[in-house]
């Protein structure tokens, strides 16, 4: 219990990022102690999951959770794989890409193009108040990828360098796609400025409703002062018409073509 106790506090703290890592040590943390009284409490860590959430669903439904599981990391592992082999043909030599936030799906095909010998340049910001983008950073210089960060503010003139916009996705609507705060003014100003934009994710992602985010207002200023009051929401939404595409395991799709996919695909993981 105190390991299963610890995995959830990783992933409320965000030590544990990215919604494909949240939903795998969500499905450890299940099988650990598998009850709908745990399922209850891992899905409460991060209500904007949709991954998570049916990854939970899918082994609640299952007599052997510790059986199942191992169905769905290899599908999950096999649709990584899938992703990054795809989306790396989005990338041309001597590119300029920006990121947002921290996404395991992009540093996958950022290091499958790296593999491929393709010479790219990765921009992205801070993305206050946690940081990620300072750990996206720190992952590609790791893989030999050079990387520029820029404050979160300066985002724009980032952004007139490049060639492409690559960001991850923590859910996929109907109508827009939910992903770290700010993707959807920087995919506003991609657009104006002719710089396609494609979303990277698995279409287990999809959910038909979603609850946004807001986290603690101590991560933005730990400030006693009762005349400041402090708003910290996690997550944006993405009109799907501001999306050139999504880069998925069916391959890049229009956004209505994946939505059309990834509800199909659901309802057979589920049933």
């Amino acid at each position: 219990m105190k390991n299963f106790e610890k995995i959830l506090q990783d992933i409320k703290e965000v030590k544990i990022q990215g919604a494909t890592n949240i939903a795998l040590a969500g499905a450890r943390a299940f099988i650990q102690n598998p009850l709908k009284s745990s399922a209850k409490k891992i899905l409460s860590t991060r209500p904007t999951e949709p991954l998570l959430q049916n990854t939970i669903k899918y082994l609640l439904k299952s007599k052997n959770p510790k059986t199942v599981s191992k169905k769905l990391f290899d599908y999950i592992k096999k649709s990584q794989a899938k992703i990054a082999l795809t989306g790396s043909k989005l990338i041309k030599n001597d590119m300029n890409i920006f990121t947002h936030c921290h996404s395991s799906s992009v540093i996958s095909i950022l290091k499958q193009a790296k593999k491929q010998k393709k010479n790219f340049v990765v921009y992205t910001t801070e993305v206050e108040p946690l940081l990620q983008g300072r750990q996206t950073a720190e992952e590609l210089a790791k893989l030999k990828i050079r990387v520029i960060v820029f404050p979160d503010l300066a985002f724009q003139q980032a952004l007139k360098n490049c060639d492409l916009v690559l960001f991850g996705a923590d859910a996929y609507l109907p109508k827009f796609a939910v992903n770290k705060i700010g993707t959807s003014t920087i995919c506003d100003t991609a657009q104006h400025l002719g710089i396609p934009r494609y979303s990277v994710g698995i279409s287990l992602k999809f959910t038909k409703k979603i609850k946004m985010e807001f986290r603690n207002a101590k991560e933005v200023w730990n400030d006693q002062n009762k005349n400041i009051d402090i708003v910290n929401p996690a997550f944006d939404k993405i009109p799907k018409k501001l999306l050139t595409g999504v880069v998925s395991e069916f391959g890049v799709l229009s956004y209505n073509q994946f939505i059309k996919k990834a509800k199909q695909n659901l309802k057979r993981f589920l049933k």
